[in-house]
């Protein structure tokens, strides 16, 4: 490995090792010839690594005695100076996010906050980089979508440093229930449940539930769905519920549902992850020559513009969108400002309702097109 990447490896471990907690405030870092043995780099590498992270506020020296990490993250009340605060989404570029950005944006503006905005792709990795990003630029506070929260997250340190260097922060959408922070969802069993029903109450009795899951909304939706089956005593066969992942979503959930769409034993009703989901169904149906709803009924979530894009208008499960984004900004900033809100301490929870458009209907019911 050449001198200037020792040198990086060097030091961003060390700036990792403080955004994790790992070096607190006022604790004595590692001596040169421990870090030497550490990194097996050169005393050169090794000072003039440390020597740039004591150059940009991370750590500082004390004459005869050692270097230590600074107090980076100990906020003052602000008086005119920037105020700042993240967000970090999955996404940023499609479907309901900018909605959400738009009201946590309309408010932050409000209060004189700016908003540094990151988003991780669903990755874990890039979760870890938006994470070191946002903490770097000495954020007030922290708004978080998580990454595939169904799952175990390596990047639970970043969170209990915020904690513990008194930094709020919220999540939204989920949450890591490891850790428990304060958040706003939406009541996803519910919706998941409420969709599953419009279905059962027109008739359908073969459905099929699409779910992500490797995110908590999908497991909590896929919830709901087998907790309207199960109270409506309908019966249960092994093809009932497609899951997947970030990384195969489309491949799997249209290789899949063609394969069943093509079955003599297709389901009459399929309910989605999402509107996105929703209309890669729709695509198949055109494929395979099938009419909605006339051969299939469909139900999204989210409602999401996508439900008005197609001919077909979707029937869809509500989503707080702008609201949500909103009652974050205003919960952030109640905290740097005032210490908390007492009337939303830790979670708030939104119920969703069904919006019933052309994408379902009765089985037996005959279909009048113009």
């Amino acid at each position: 490995m050449r001198a200037d990447a020792k040198y990086k490896v060097v030091k961003n471990t060390i700036k990792t090792w403080i955004l994790q907690g790992k070096v607190k405030p006022g604790e004595k870092i590692y001596s040169e010839n421990e870090l030497m043995k550490i990194f097996e780099v050169s005393r050169h590498t090794v000072r003039r690594a440390v020597g740039d992270l004591v150059h940009e506020g991370w750590l500082y020296r004390e004459q005869g005695s050692g270097t230590y990490c600074t107090h980076r993250f100990k906020k003052i009340k602000h008086g005119g100076s920037e105020k700042n605060i993240g967000v970090i989404t999955t996404y940023i570029s499609e479907y309901i996010f900018p909605s959400i950005i738009r009201g946590i944006e309309s408010h932050l503006s409000e209060e004189g906050y700016s908003l540094i905005v990151a988003s991780t792709d669903n990755d874990i990795e890039k979760e870890k980089q938006c994470l070191e990003n946002m903490l770097s630029r000495n954020i007030d506070g922290l708004i978080v979508e998580p990454t595939k929260s169904a799952s175990d997250n390596p990047n639970l340190n970043y969170y209990l440093n915020l904690e513990q260097n008194e930094i709020p922060y919220l999540m939204i959408n989920q949450f890591y229930q490891s850790i428990s922070p304060p958040h706003i969802i939406l009541d996803d069993e519910h919706g998941g449940y409420i969709a599953t029903e419009h279905l059962i109450k027109l008739g359908h009795k073969r459905l099929l539930g699409l779910f992500k899951n490797d995110d908590l909304q999908g497991v909590n939706r896929m919830k709901g769905f087998f907790r309207a089956i199960r109270e409506h005593h309908l019966p249960f066969f092994s093809d009932m519920v497609i899951t997947y992942t970030t990384e195969n979503r489309d491949e799997k959930t249209v290789d899949e549902v063609r394969a069943l769409l093509r079955s003599p034993n297709r389901p009459t009703g399929i309910v989605c992850y999402n509107d996105e989901i929703a209309l890669n169904v729709l695509h198949v149906t055109r494929e395979l020559g099938l009419k909605v709803p006339e051969d299939l009924s469909i139900v999204g979530y989210d409602d999401s513009h996508l439900t008005e894009a197609t001919e077909v208008k979707l029937t869809s499960v509500t989503h707080p969108k702008m609201d949500m984004g909103i009652q974050a900004a205003k919960w952030i900033v109640s905290q740097i400002e005032d210490g908390g809100d007492e009337t939303f301490s830790h979670s708030k929870v939104y119920t969703p309702e069904l919006v019933i458009r052309h994408s379902t209907r009765e089985m037996g019911e005959v279909v009048h097109t113009k």
